[in-house]
């Protein structure tokens, strides 16, 4: 039998590809998770980002660390995303503004039901509809009263042009039948602050709770199916006879880049589901207006396909998109 002596480039060639042979063998994870943040510090979405990020760290045992990649309504940080390699070591925390309302808005550069594989559900997201107080209103009804009598003299603020305080503001002005004129900002909490110093009129975030406590700003509405618990003698706006066919803008979910393999985003989903069922997690993610709703993979991108169909509709119909 004739052995064959292999050559300097054969014995090359197998050297180029022990570490990708070792790549693929590792098991997920064995090395840091990038966890984008498609909107500012002090964000909903970046508080929601660094609560369940150490959650995940905890759990999956390798650094996950939150990266602020703001802009275009969290368009930046999701075509970031979107263009990662699908391993399952850069995922996106991402909200309706940026998977359902953006992407109808103008040229994102992915498509939000393509782009992306589901991965797990933060929660429902509750929300306020909060005015500075010394706006004459105390109640949604008058609200609604005083941008009739005051046309075009109400603005409201919101974390951006896409946002889902954006839809919000928009489908409240349209409901009630009065002009408003929308305020953008590069984030909620600039955006909440304008509201607390007069700039500006209203919010609908689920940022202003922390100023509605502290009496720097009126809470006049829920947005939610039901009574937010932080605020249990409030009603919902659905209960006053407004917004009851809005489409929902209120979620907080973890997606990873189309493609990503079945076993990770399994890994993800399990790791993520068991971190809402702890103490401590649950009640952060109630702090900033979440109610937790752990959901498999199938449904959660269902649930964003349905949104994402709705949305559009109440755009076009607004003359936003």
């Amino acid at each position: 039998m004739t052995f064959l002596r292999p050559t300097r480039r054969t014995l090359f060639a197998a050297s180029l590809a022990l570490p990708a042979i070792a790549r693929a063998a590792e098991p997920f994870p064995s090395r840091p998770i990038r966890y984008i943040c498609p909107f500012p510090p002090g964000a909903t979405n970046d508080n929601v980002s660094r609560t369940m990020a150490r959650a995940l760290q905890a759990r999956l045992g390798v650094p996950v660390v939150v990266e602020n990649r703001a802009g275009a309504g969290g368009a930046v940080g999701s075509r970031f995303v979107a263009d990662s390699r699908p391993d399952g070591y850069t995922l996106l925390n991402a909200s309706a503004g940026n998977l359902t309302i953006a992407p109808h808005l103008g040229a994102v550069g992915y498509d939000p039901l393509t782009a992306f594989a589901a991965v797990a559900s933060a929660g429902e997201s509750f929300s306020l509809i909060a005015v500075n107080p010394k706006l004459p209103v105390r109640s949604l009804a008058e609200l609604i009263d005083y941008g009739r009598q005051h046309p075009g003299e109400l603005n409201y603020a919101s974390a951006g042009i896409g946002s889902a305080g954006h839809l919000r503001g928009a489908l409240l002005a349209d409901e009630g039948g009065f002009e408003a004129v929308h305020v953008p900002f590069p984030g909620s909490a600039p955006a909440a602050t304008s509201v607390v110093t007069g700039d500006c009129h209203v919010m609908l975030d689920p940022i202003t709770a922390p100023h509605v406590v502290s009496g720097r700003l009126r809470a006049l509405a829920t947005l939610g199916e039901d009574r937010w618990d932080a605020f249990p003698d409030l009603p919902t706006a659905g209960e006053l006879g407004v917004g009851r066919n809005w489409p929902s803008g209120g979620w907080f979910a973890l997606f990873a880049p189309a493609g990503t393999p079945p076993e990770v985003v399994a890994r993800l989903n399990r790791a993520f589901n068991d971190a809402l069922g702890e103490a401590e997690v649950n009640a952060a993610l109630h702090r900033f207006g979440l109610r937790p709703v752990a959901l498999s993979p199938d449904v959660l991108a269902e649930r964003v396909a349905a949104d994402h169909a709705a949305t559009g509709l109440a755009l076009r119909r607004l003359s936003i998109a």
